[in-house]
């Protein structure tokens, strides 16, 4: 009797899952998800450099010139015991102010007073020379400076 076997045997399978092993190896290596999340999170830092100091720009503008009570010469923490400018931007020009993607999840302060207290991990400071501010991601990936001057 000839019996006819219909199927794939245990070596072409195992080839197949060889090659298919190989490609996602390839596709993981050349996609590089780490990289790309830390592109991500850079990009979102730069939107909130942005976003800060337009609203310190427009504080200002409002204010004859004066800036937030929390900004000087010295570089700190936009935090509530670094450069406590929360209550003078946010909800009069933005609706919260923006936190580092990697602190706090990312949750944006929207409550000045909130219970112990906020860090953004961002940097502010006012240049002596010229009045300039700059603010700044300390903790931009990949070893990209992310800074903002104006």
């Amino acid at each position: 009797m000839d019996h006819k076997h219909k199927g794939f045997t245990l070596i072409e399978l195992l080839v197949v899952i060889g090659i298919l092993a190989v490609l996602l190896t390839i596709v993981l290596i050349a996609i590089n998800p780490a990289r790309q999340f830390s592109q991500s999170n850079n990009t979102k830092r730069a939107s909130d450099v942005n976003a800060i100091l337009n609203a310190v720009d427009q504080f200002a503008a409002d204010n004859r010139g004066t800036l937030p009570a929390g900004i000087t010469a010295v570089v700190q923490n936009i935090s509530d015991t670094g450069a406590n400018i929360c209550d003078d931007v946010v909800d009069d020009y933005m609706a919260a102010l923006p936190v580092d993607p990697l602190t706090n999840n990312g949750a944006a302060v929207t409550d000045c007073a909130v219970v112990g207290g906020y860090d953004t991990n961002y940097t502010i400071v006012r240049s002596a020379a010229n009045n300039r501010i700059t603010v700044a991601a300390p903790a931009a990936e990949l070893g990209q400076v992310i800074s903002v001057t104006r």
